[in-house]
């Protein structure tokens, strides 16, 4: 794979910094995650209450091919272990509040004396310096601060938070991408990089093309007042969701002559050369008064015969029975503990494949005692730091273990 002897250590819980750890990992790095002996935040708690045999869906979801050690940074033997992981990273990941990693005893300054060249990431919520840097950082928060919920709205609806979490999912995304371009670096200049990742900023991200247009267009929180049909504010009708007969459906942009005929509609053949930005409310509402008298198959017949651009409204028990997701291999099934669920694969192909499932690390300290045996702990050395509870191993590895010692 891509990052075949890459070694990450990622001290990194929730959702931003585990996902960025996740795509490396699942383009060949070798990740530690590195929990409290009690297990990483997101082992405890999940969306919706779910926890597949005992383990969470939100643990599920981004931590395929970590392995995982269970530490106690607050003692002194868990962080002489920590110390020995960071000698040996070729990038070390954080997601602590700012500063808590510091009061760990491990500060830029720390690391670059263990590891000169190593490539130290952080994912915070608001940045590491600033006015809101110790604010708590949540996607939901990010998304009001930013912006996004604001135009995911509209005046008269009121704002509207987006059904997923976006943000971290997208800053786990951004953090992953400069960890890459710092690796590149440190093969070029032989140099390590510090890399920060924020949730606001990833938020401001997600929001490019929106942003400049506001700002460039002079524009006031007025323009996002627009008819209910219509996705957004900067673009010109018909680009949103339109009612048929037996449900909804999106449409996108397109010639208004071709829509007008694939729908047979006079009411839009009277509009064909109106401004569709300016006029947006009023052909919105045209539209959603043609649509309607159809049903889903009736319009997707017509539209597809005419060449607009358009699509179903799939719900998430749609999309495994999707003839697309299913041949990109969109989704993969994994047994946790002899029950089968789908997790989500990572979004790229290499070669045209999709990236293994090498490992899933479905106890606390699941590696602990492999990893340990890297970095040169003797087995006694080992019993010794479990003696003090200075680091955790499964149960099932030590039942292994003892079963391979008889």
């Amino acid at each position: 794979m891509l990052l075949n002897g890459i070694r990450v250590v990622s001290f990194c819980h929730f959702l931003q910094g585990p996902a960025g750890a996740q795509y490396l990992a699942d383009m060949g790095a070798d990740v530690i995650k590195v929990e409290p002996v009690d297990g990483a935040h997101e082992r405890h708690w999940s969306g919706a209450d779910v926890f597949v045999e005992g383990i969470s869906g939100f643990y599920l979801c981004a931590n395929r091919n970590k392995r995982s050690i269970g530490l106690d940074l607050k003692s002194d033997a868990g962080r002489e272990v920590a110390r020995r992981l960071i000698a040996g990273a070729d990038v070390v990941m954080e997601n602590f509040r700012p500063g808590v990693f510091d009061r760990l005893g491990f500060s830029e300054a720390e690391l670059r004396k263990l590891n000169p060249e190593v490539i130290f990431a952080s994912a915070s919520g608001f940045g590491s310096t600033g006015p809101m840097a110790q604010n708590p950082g949540q996607d939901l928060l990010a998304q009001a601060r930013s912006g996004l919920l604001s135009v995911t709205g509209t005046p008269e609806r009121g704002p509207t938070p987006v059904g997923a979490a976006i943000v971290d999912q997208h800053g786990g995304a951004l953090l992953a991408l400069g960890i890459l371009g710092a690796l590149v670096r440190r093969l070029r200049e032989g140099k390590g990089t510090r890399v920060e990742a924020s949730l606001i900023n990833s938020a401001i991200d997600l929001q490019g093309e929106a942003l400049v247009n506001f700002f460039a267009g002079g524009m006031t929180r007025e323009v996002l007042d627009r008819e209910k049909n219509l996705a957004t504010w900067f673009h010109a009708a018909p680009y949103g969701v339109y009612p048929a007969r037996d449900g909804s459906l999106v449409v996108s942009l397109c010639d208004a002559g071709v829509l007008a005929d694939a729908l047979d509609s006079e009411e839009l053949r009277e509009v064909v050369s109106s401004d569709r930005y300016r006029e947006r409310d009023e052909y919105a509402r045209r539209l959603a008064g043609a649509t309607s008298s159809w049903t889903v198959a009736e319009l997707a017949a017509r539209f597809d015969r005419h060449g607009i651009w358009w699509a179903p409204i799939n719900y998430y028990d749609d999309l495994l029975a999707d003839p697309q997701l299913t041949h990109a291999r969109v989704f993969r099934e994994v047994k946790v503990r002899g029950r089968t669920i789908h997790l989500v694969n990572h979004p790229n192909r290499y070669d045209g494949e999709v990236p293994s499932l090498r490992v899933l690390a479905l106890e606390i300290g699941e590696h602990t005692r492999e990893i340990l045996a890297e970095l040169g702990y003797s087995g006694d050395d080992v019993a010794a730091l479990l003696q003090k509870k200075a680091v955790v191993a499964s149960r099932d590895l030590d039942e292994t273990a003892e079963r391979k010692a008889s």
